[in-house]
């Protein structure tokens, strides 16, 4: 068995968190993560102010603000701020955080590609150190993968698949169930980030986002096709509208390659919010074409162990300790422009048949 590292490289000087925002994201996993990490969370404001000192409480934050304005004015020099609104309330959020600050920014990177450019825009032009939340990418599993192909353990990848077939309970996100671009832009967009950060920007997409007869949901099923030319395939397949039980569920990530394969099992997504446990296995390809596949044991999950990394390699980035930052804005706007060209793709149709 291969000796994988998967886990989050923690920053060598912690700094301290200001937390825009105090949903359910934030308790389920960005204070858990935190925590676990060690990381220091200075202050929470929110709209509803009793929200976040709800929260201030049960993790034992110190400051709990009034507005952004004054979280702002009194946070530290070095504070990294942590933005867990909706993406209709960045350009205002934004605007009103010191230049040059380090920011993460929840997913997505805004509702439609206007706002995702105007975002990127404020960003460079107060020189912000920002980051987009699209956490998949270093969640312990993915890191794993990502190791094994970059040592080429796999050989050449030819094909990535994501599938997730499985009951949503929707119901649980009531300010993102009733969003005109549900699918793709709030869960979809998470598989795009991801196949672009192993297989690049593809060539272009074809997409049909679906909704369900009996559901007042804008879309719950996905079919996503991305282009990389003749060898290269990849795709993302969601149904959120499988309801029957858990006997035929599926919450996967799979990369095959030249040499051999690997499969991600994404327990969180079953029996949401429970989960159940991930699994992680690989294959490789003897010289004489025998294979085993191996079952690794990995630590951690995408909730919350993910949102070390996301916070971790930002703080790392700021502080200088890496050279590139995973998710950064610069990059985001182009998972941002495969989500585009996926709903204009869906909208338009395929090919007409001619008899």
């Amino acid at each position: 068995m291969i000796d994988i590292p998967y886990k989050a490289v923690l920053p060598k000087t912690m700094l301290p968190i200001v937390i825009i925002g105090a949903g359910g994201i934030v308790k389920d996993a960005h204070l858990p993560a935190y925590k676990k990490a060690g990381f220091q969370v200075y202050g929470i404001v929110n709209r509803t102010k009793s929200k976040a000192e709800a929260l201030a409480d049960e993790f034992a934050i110190p400051h709990v603000f009034d507005s952004v304005a004054e979280a702002v004015a009194q946070a530290p020099a070095n504070a990294v701020y942590d933005i867990t609104i909706m993406p209709s309330q960045f350009l205002e959020t934004l605007e009103a955080l010191p230049d040059g600050a380090a920011v993460l920014i929840q997913k997505p990177m805004g509702d439609y590609f206007p706002e995702s450019k105007a975002i990127l825009e404020l960003c460079q032009r107060k020189n912000l150190v920002a980051a987009i939340n699209c956490q998949l990418r270093q969640a312990p599993f993915v890191n794993a993968a990502r190791w094994l192909i970059e040592q080429g353990h796999i050989g050449e990848v030819y094909d990535m698949e994501v599938r997730v077939t499985l009951h949503t309970p929707w119901n649980l996100f009531p300010h993102v169930m009733v969003h005109p671009r549900l699918e793709i832009l709030y869960h979809s967009v998470h598989y795009i980030d991801l196949i672009r950060s192993f297989l690049g920007n593809p060539q272009s997409v074809y997409a049909k986002t679906l909704k369900h007869p009996a559901k007042a949901l804008s879309s719950s099923r996905t079919t996503l096709l991305f282009d990389y030319g003749n060898t290269l395939h990849a795709v993302v397949n969601t149904n959120h509208d499988h309801d029957f039980g858990p006997d035929h569920q599926e919450s996967f990530i799979k990369w095959e390659g030249t040499k051999g394969a690997i499969k991600a099992k994404m327990g969180l997504l079953m029996d949401y919010p429970h989960g159940v446990p991930d699994q992680f296995s690989y294959c490789i390809k003897s010289a004489d074409g025998q294979y085993e596949w191996v079952d690794y044991p990995i630590e951690g999950s995408w909730f919350p162990d993910a949102f070390i990394g996301s916070m971790g390699s930002l703080m790392r980035f700021k502080l200088g300790e890496i050279d590139t930052l995973p998710a950064a804005v610069e990059d985001v706007i182009y998972t941002m422009a495969v989500v585009d060209a996926a709903y204009k793709s869906s909208a338009n149709g395929g090919e007409k048949l001619e008899i």
